[in-house]
């Protein structure tokens, strides 16, 4: 007879501050696990009211992440497969808007049978249904709740992991709790009381944590972890500290040495496995020792807040780590480099060029003058979806007759060289823009495209079809398919039905290459993404040629 596989959940919830990194515990515990041997999935519980991130600003929230079957998810699940390799599927984010939208649903269809709708039981059975949804065979469900403990909009979520505790029991259940512990620099001390007051919160909605991770700039004391031991009632091994790392790839690392697992095993009753951390040693050690470097501007409209092109950043890392190279990241303000000759002074210094997703009119004139000097000046660059369209757009307006280019995003325009599409092809269904819903217009998702043989693009790839993932509501107008090739671009990928243009490049420049879709969101440091790997390699011969 089979034992029947018991599913277990682990639950993390955050304290004291926001970002204090709950999105990289959990994918380093991931990844712990899955090098364990272990089959998991990992989920994100966000507090908002919005449906999804779709619609919300960058700047605010951080970037948008996509899955495979179109899901537009919170960042974090970037991070979860970053570090694991397990893809996401749209199982696996929810938020209070689609839970409301369920319950609401369900209400006017009739199927609570006239009863009173409330938050409790409605709205948290919803929450407790999709946390156990879509699961197979599946040894760990990873759960993480966004916000902070404290929180309004998040006091139903943790109802509802308290019902699931009190539902699966502590042997199929553990709740970690992420604070922070500060330190005074004038007192010269750590101060434990916003942890015992976030625990103390915690125990106020009837959820005892099992294990603390304290985040930390230095070690504390063995005093100070036995005083949040005392007041937290918890044993003083349940008490985890998690330095500032130098770099989030090395917290997998720490949180092994401070016996993460150990404890796990201990409280799953589970015999201890060898953890095979070889590719996190050695991808920490290439970190601390790379020896080239190189400068790439990164132009764009959301350059105060890094977070907002996130996969962006960790792609060029990894492809960066690949090459032996730091790359050293600037960004940017598209609003300010208006002028062409400002455009030079400000860009000068720079080994490469890359332009980003982006969306409206506004800061388009100065990412068009920044392709142009990469352009004239051989810079390598790289457009990435909005990019590849102004790279488009900058070609095709130094060609006669075509001079007022440009995009119906941007506004009328006799030359709508970008449009929407109302309509394209994902298998066998025919899928149409919504132009009065934003957040359901976009073409998102893994889409198929057709390389050209004898490209750059070819080369890279070293195969004839490929898979990559979209976000993106305009497309280029394939009614002006040969002006753009006239214009010096190759059309170097297409979709299978030739119409959408996937990606261009330029013959006649050393590295020159736009994407519609966005390839950073399938790097990870296991297997950093393809083109990203030669856009470095680029950069490094072309800063070598310079000097």
């Amino acid at each position: 007879f089979f034992k029947k596989r018991m599913t277990k959940f682990i639950f993390i919830t955050g304290g004291v501050v926001s970002s204090l990194g709950k999105g990289i515990v959990t994918s380093s515990l991931a990844s712990l696990l899955k090098l364990s041997k272990f089959n998991l999935r990992i989920r994100k519980l966000d507090p908002y009211l919005n449906i999804d991130p779709g619609t919300m600003n960058p700047a605010q929230h951080g970037e948008v992440f996509v899955t495979d079957d179109g899901a537009e998810t919170d960042m974090d699940l970037g991070h979860y497969e970053r570090f694991t390799g397990i893809i996401s599927k749209k199982s696996d984010n929810i938020t209070t808007g689609k839970v409301y939208s369920e319950v609401l649903r369900k209400e006017r269809k009739g199927d609570y049978l006239g009863s009173t709708v409330q938050v409790i039981p409605h709205v948290t059975d919803e929450i407790k249904k999709f946390i156990k949804k879509d699961i197979k065979n599946e040894d760990f469900v990873i759960c993480e709740i966004g916000g902070t403990v404290g929180d309004i909009e998040s006091l139903p979520f943790l109802e509802a992991l308290r019902q699931l505790r009190n539902e699966l029991g502590k042997e199929k259940s553990l709740f970690i709790h992420i604070t922070l512990i500060p330190f005074i620099s004038s007192a010269n001390e750590f101060k434990t009381k916003p942890t015992q007051h976030s625990v103390k919160e915690l125990l106020g909605l009837g959820i005892q944590p099992d294990l603390l991770i304290c985040r930390t700039e230095k070690k504390f004391s063995t005093d100070s972890k036995k005083k949040i031991s005392l007041f937290c009632n918890l044993s003083f091994d349940s008490v985890l500290m998690l330095e500032n790392a130098e770099t989030i790839y090395e917290v997998p690392l720490k949180l092994h040495n401070e016996g993460l697992l150990r404890k796990l095993n201990t409280h799953f009753s589970l015999k201890n496995k060898k953890t095979n951390l070889d590719f996190w040693n050695k991808f920490y050690q290439k970190f601390i020792y790379l020896e080239k470097q190189i400068n790439v501007a990164i132009v764009g409209k959301y350059t105060n807040l890094s977070e907002s092109y996130k996969s962006l950043n960790e792609a060029l890392f990894h492809s960066g780590i690949s090459n032996n190279t730091k790359v050293n990241i600037s960004w940017i303000d598209s609003r300010k480099i208006n002028d062409f000759n400002k455009t030079k002074k400000v860009l000068k210094s720079f080994h490469g060029i890359l332009v980003p997703g982006g969306f409206g009119k506004e800061g388009s004139s100065g990412k068009i003058n920044a392709i142009r000097f990469a352009k004239v000046f051989n810079i390598p660059f790289l457009g990435i979806c909005f990019g590849m369209q102004l790279a488009i757009i900058e070609s095709l307006r130094n060609l006669k007759g075509y001079e007022k280019s440009s995009s119906t995003e941007f506004g009328k325009t006799n030359f709508p060289v970008i449009c929407m599409m109302h309509e394209w092809e994902k298998g066998k269904k025919i899928h149409k823009q919504d132009l009065d819903n934003l957040g359901g217009s976009m073409r998102l998702g893994s889409y198929e495209s057709i390389l050209k043989k004898h490209t750059l693009i070819f080369k890279i790839y070293n195969k004839k079809k490929i898979y990559e993932r979209h976000r993106h509501r305009y497309e280029v107008n394939y009614k002006y398919l040969k002006s753009i090739e006239k214009s010096g671009i190759t059309l170097s990928g297409m979709s299978p039905n030739k119409k959408l243009v996937e990606i261009i490049e330029r013959t006649d420049h050393p590295w020159f290459v736009g994407v519609q879709f966005h390839p950073e969101l399938k790097s990870t440091p296991f297997n950093p993404h393809p083109i990203f790997n030669s856009f470095i390699s680029a950069v490094l011969k072309f800063k070598n040629q310079k000097n």
